[in-house]
């Protein structure tokens, strides 16, 4: 969970640094990276229910740096 959220937070965090970042390698640095995950969604028909599945990380090296804060964090408490 520790490492969703470092993710999560640390994406996020790297996504604003590079609106206020005005060096275009830097913004490139702190924003671009793999996207992992169900890029199409799934979908399971069950005729009576329809139920869709789908989950993407984007990872960027703030986000890395924000898993590891995150675990380092959740291993003090």
């Amino acid at each position: 969970m520790a490492v969703v959220a470092g993710l999560v937070i640390g994406s996020l965090f790297g996504e604003l640094l590079g609106q206020i970042v005005r060096a275009e390698w830097l913004r490139d640095l702190l924003t671009s990276g793999p996207t992992v995950g169900l890029t199409t969604p799934a979908t399971l028909d069950l005729r009576l229910l329809s139920i869709t599945f789908g989950i993407v990380f984007k990872v960027n090296v703030v986000g890395v740096i924000g898993i590891v804060l995150a675990i380092i964090a959740f291993r003090r408490l």
